[in-house]
């Protein structure tokens, strides 16, 4: 049987912060991270009490806030571009 370590050069949130403007994650390696809220669409159109109800995915590789469905990855908010909201049918 082998055991992986888990890779330290792995970008992990230690906690977040949902404000008005910002998406704020506090990484286990010190740094601090911030992306504007309508990056998510979801997380713009949530109410303040749907902002604050969130669960980390794995070891804080990524964020997930059930009542709205959403996920980012710490990865996603260091490299990746915002959300597209879907288009509204004709």
């Amino acid at each position: 049987m082998s055991t992986a370590a888990h890779p330290t050069n792995v970008p992990r949130a230690r906690s977040v912060e949902v404000t008005e403007e910002l998406i704020t994650a506090h990484l286990v390696d010190g740094r601090t991270i911030s992306v504007p809220l309508w990056w998510s669409w979801r997380l713009s159109d949530a109410t303040p009490s749907q902002r604050t109800k969130f669960e980390f995915i794995g070891d804080g590789l990524g964020i997930h806030w059930p009542d709205i469905d959403e996920d980012i990855s710490i990865q996603g908010m260091l490299t990746g571009a915002p959300a597209k909201r879907p288009r509204k049918a004709r």
